[in-house]
């Protein structure tokens, strides 16, 4: 198990203050996101920053694409380049842009349609595609999302993990349980009751996710537990952030 940061936790901080800041922390890689870091299809760009990354000691475990597998999404095609360029070898996707209760079953084969097309071309280059585990989407429920695989119907495809933002601590430790064995990485964050506008110290989730790990650690392979949405958007929280998820892992 390794740690990363989440690059799209800091949009308003340049590439080479992201490594700075996730070096500065002890992590071990970045997870770097497709929306201001790294957009898709500026492969000179993509290139650029995984010299920079490699350069500094740190991994890259994931591309953080904003690929909605809808219509009006960019073309797959780019983001698979810029993860190429990048060396990662995962790419995070999200499952529509519609929660499970507002689909239509049209809705979800296409959907299903368009991540199945995009495993498989990602195969072909070795990278892994995961879902992203978010509201808003078809993975906005336990049900819904282990539902969609197996509309996708490949083994391949893979979920991210976090908890839900609102949502009640004995339903997260069954969603845990459930993702063990499609699991990708994982999401780390500690919010309140008023999710992303109510951020707190990890330090003040220790407990909910020492039970969370315990559960997730029987995955097999490796995976990251990757920072994100830190509180106050401070670099010092980083660090001690940091320092209790590795406490956590080890």
């Amino acid at each position: 198990m390794k740690t990363a940061l989440c690059s799209i936790s800091f949009r308003k901080s340049s590439v080479d203050e992201v490594i700075e800041m996730t070096k500065a922390a002890g992590l071990d890689g970045i997870e770097w996101g497709g929306d201001v870091h790294v957009p898709p299809g500026e492969l000179e760009l993509a290139r650029e920053v995984r010299g920079k990354t490699e350069a500094a000691g740190l991994t890259i475990p994931s591309y953080g694409s904003y690929y909605r597998c809808t219509e009006d999404s960019e073309p797959f095609s780019d983001v698979l380049d810029s993860a190429r360029e990048l060396g990662a070898p995962v790419i995070r996707i999200w499952a529509g842009d519609k929660g499970s209760a507002e689909a239509t079953d049209e809705d979800r084969h296409d959907v299903a349609e368009r991540i199945r097309r995009a495993v498989l071309a990602a195969a072909e280059s070795n990278i892994t595609v995961a879902l992203e585990y978010h509201g808003g989407t078809l993975t906005d429920t336990r049900d819904s999302a282990h539902k969609l695989l197996q509309e996708v119907g490949l083994p391949d495809v893979k979920l991210y993990w976090q908890p839900r933002t609102g949502g009640a601590f004995e339903n997260d430790l069954l969603e845990a349980d459930a993702v063990v064995p499609v699991l990708s990485h994982v999401h780390v964050f500690h919010w309140g009751p008023g999710g992303f506008q109510d951020r707190k110290p990890l330090l003040d989730g220790t407990e909910n996710w020492k039970a969370y790990i315990d559960i997730l650690r029987q995955a097999e392979g490796e995976r990251y537990y990757i920072l994100e949405f830190i509180k106050d958007d401070s670099p010092e929280q980083v660090r001690e952030d940091a320092k209790v998820l590795k406490s956590l892992l080890n």
